[in-house]
């Protein structure tokens, strides 16, 4: 078991990580977000990244999502924990309250989704996008620290960098989804297709748009509720770490068992070995 966490706004550093080590990882899709921050915690081998970037400089439509998940593919992660920060789209979600989502609904329109492509076809099952056992864990994690949080809920994924117009919020909030963020459904599918446990830490900063008895959402109002809750997720994490067992229940580690439909002798040459980290173990030509 390895365990690697993506941190999103707030979240640029995993504190209590011993044996650190900082590592450029060259990947067939360009260059990652930033180094890869390997170690240890609590005898548990993790990988660190901040998908902005240190300094907070790539927006959500420039994160290089394949080249992040192939790389925490390269250094043998097998459970992915995705932390971001969200707006409440549910008056019971208040800004500081935590949510696991269990589903998401894709409104990007801008960014590649999959390794497939290029030569090479295959296709993942996605109906429950969250991996159930994982999130488990996490959800009992946040109960032990004492957070705020709600178990379940859609996640909507817009493009941005701009929020949500007021008819789009409502739009969303019929729809019955819990929060709006812009990062973590092309986490959630690559995660998939790369055969990692997958579950997003949602951080609930501001209420979206929608709500209309307070003013529209600033930068510097979700920085602060950020700031304010960014520990409790440390300590999720943390938990989470102390009581994850290492053995796979759940089918995420055989998700393209029976996806990949083209031909190994028909896939080119460079497809094949770009992607042998993530197919290789079901082509052989």
């Amino acid at each position: 078991m390895k365990v690697g966490v993506i941190g999103g706004s707030g979240l640029y550093n995993l504190p209590g990580i011993t044996n650190v080590n900082e590592e450029k990882i060259t990947t067939p899709f360009g260059e990652a977000s930033d180094l890869f921050i390997s170690g240890t915690l609590h005898d548990i081998p993790v990988v660190f990244l901040p998908r902005h970037g240190k300094g907070h400089r790539i927006t959500p439509t420039e994160i290089p999502f394949r080249a992040n998940i192939w790389g925490m593919k390269k250094l043998g992660v097998t459970h992915l924990i995705s932390v971001s920060a969200v707006g409440s789209l549910k008056e019971e979600i208040v800004p500081g309250h935590i949510v696991l989502p269990d589903q998401f609904i894709d409104r990007t329109r801008q960014r590649v989704s999959t390794f497939f492509g290029n030569g090479i076809v295959g296709h993942v099952q996605f109906g429950d996008p969250v991996c159930q056992n994982l999130l488990k864990y996490v959800a009992k994690a946040s109960k032990t620290v004492g957070a705020s949080f709600h178990q379940g809920g859609t996640y909507i994924c817009m493009e941005g960098p701009a929020f949500s117009t007021r008819a789009e919020s409502n739009l969303y909030r019929s729809w019955g989804a819990s929060v709006i963020g812009m990062t973590n459904i092309q986490e959630a599918k690559l995660a998939r297709e790369a055969e990692m446990c997958f579950s997003t830490i949602a951080l609930a900063t501001d209420y979206d748009c929608w709500h209309q008895s307070e003013e529209e959402v600033t930068v510097d109002q979700i920085l602060q509720v950020m700031h304010n809750n960014i520990e409790t997720s440390k300590k999720i994490l943390s938990e989470t770490l102390k009581i994850l067992p290492a053995e796979r229940p759940c089918s995420c580690g055989s998700a393209l068992k029976y996806g990949i439909v083209t031909s190994a002798e028909m896939i080119p040459e460079k497809v094949l070995s770009d992607l042998e980290i993530i197919v290789g173990k079901y082509l052989s030509k």
